[in-house]
């Protein structure tokens, strides 16, 4: 078998500046329990990993992020590299916690243009998924802008403002989010564009929907994570046979592989370098050794 590695991998800077906000808390407030309301980034054994470390992760798919906050009585609270409501960001400091805002720069860029628009008068817009923190920490800032999910929203969206400003979550497919722009712009003309699809995103993507003389594409990555469920759609759209969803090498114990496949591995940007070395090792020898995963190697970082 011939197995390539897809770069970038590893964390992207998003990733690492929220990692690196983390490893401060602890060092800053030792005698303090670290909070972080809804997952770091999504992935579950990076979670895992740095509750070895007594950081207590707060995610609950029927709680809102306010409520997960009255549950935090003292201590350090962090919020996730998807952004956070105001009110709740209020509510902590309210509370006397200390609040750390591990927001991603290119999400609170995005933030910023939709902000500037809302003041100027524009209804906004937003191109992304339905319950992702991103969306919900976007979607936050007025009622004033709608939640566009797919093709069909876009062709169904009304609005009597002339004033449109269209922008994107940024871990979209760059292909699906192109195509519901010009149908955006085939039905309002004037509208404007901000499409915010993150640099470490658009990277990761162009790099799967480039491979050549591949047969299998393997993504390594969370469920949860959406910027990992578009490489494996770009890989499917670039004509890959056989694409593959894992979490860590385990996942690849009742795979059949032929002598001759070519198998490319991605990874998402919320993805352990770990555990994306462990599949390719694994490919490569067979051995069940990097089956297991290594939590302390995951949050060396701490």
């Amino acid at each position: 078998m011939e197995i390539k590695e897809v770069r970038p991998s590893g964390y992207c800077a998003g990733v690492g500046r929220a990692l690196a906000l983390v490893r401060k808390a602890v060092s800053d407030y030792p005698d303090q329990p670290v909070y972080i309301v809804g997952m770091l980034v999504h992935n579950r054994y990076l979670v895992e990993a740095l509750k070895t470390r007594n950081i207590i992760t707060l995610d609950d798919s029927v709680k809102t992020k306010s409520e997960l906050v009255d549950e935090i009585d003292n201590g350090v609270v962090v919020f996730t590299a998807h952004g956070i409501d105001r009110k709740v960001k209020k509510k902590a400091v309210d509370k006397g916690l200390t609040v750390i805002d591990a927001t991603c720069q290119y999400v609170r860029k995005t933030h910023e243009i939709i902000k500037e628009h809302l003041a100027d008068g524009y209804t906004v817009f937003y191109i992304g998924k339905h319950h992702h923190p991103e969306s919900e920490a976007a979607l936050s800032l007025s009622e004033n802008i709608i939640l566009l999910t797919g093709i069909e929203d876009a062709q169904n969206v009304c609005c009597d403002n002339d004033r449109i400003l269209v922008t994107t979550q940024t871990t979209m497919s760059v292909y699906d989010t192109a195509e519901m722009i010009k149908i955006i712009l085939d039905r309002f003309p004037d509208a404007t564009i901000a499409e915010e699809i993150c640099s470490a995103t658009r990277t990761r993507q162009n790099a799967v929907a480039q491979l050549k003389d591949t047969d299998v594409l393997i993504v390594v990555g969370d469920p949860k994570s959406n910027n990992t469920r578009q490489l494996a759609y770009m890989g499917e759209k670039a004509g890959i046979k056989k694409v593959l969803r894992i979490e860590t090498a385990r996942d690849l114990v009742n795979e059949v592989f032929n002598e001759t496949d070519r198998i490319a591995v991605a990874s998402g940007a919320s993805t352990p370098k770990a555990l994306t070395d462990n599949v390719i090792s694994y490919l490569k020898t067979k051995d069940e050794k990097y089956l297991e995963t290594d939590l302390s190697v995951i949050c060396r970082f701490l």
